[in-house]
């Protein structure tokens, strides 16, 4: 779950307080932050944890993605050297990661 302080700079970046053991009830507002509602906090939380969710498809692609290395290397010798070869290969790999982790 997203914690209480990231919510907070969501809802407003210059908001200043502390936060004790994620307990809504221990936020401290300093230098005169106008404080905002425990509702509209979990509200926010919601929002950001249903956004961060919803990239999980993302995230994981990025981390299987063939290496920039690997798509450069394969690009300039199918380009240059009229070896589709390792392209070929790049391209298989690549829509692998793709349908293994669908948008949803």
């Amino acid at each position: 779950m997203t914690d209480i302080i990231t919510a907070i700079q969501a809802i407003n970046p210059n908001a200043e307080c502390t936060v004790n053991a994620e307990d809504y009830n221990q936020i401290t507002w300093l230098n005169g932050t106008t404080p905002i509602s425990k509702i509209d906090i979990e509200t926010k939380q919601a929002e950001l944890q249903t956004a961060y969710d919803n990239n999980a498809y993302a995230r994981k692609r990025a981390i299987e993605y063939p290496s920039t290395k690997d798509f450069m290397e394969a690009y300039t010798e199918k380009e240059i050297g009229s070896n589709s070869t390792k392209w070929d290969a790049y391209v298989t790999k690549y829509n692998k990661v793709r349908t293994e982790n669908p948008k949803s």
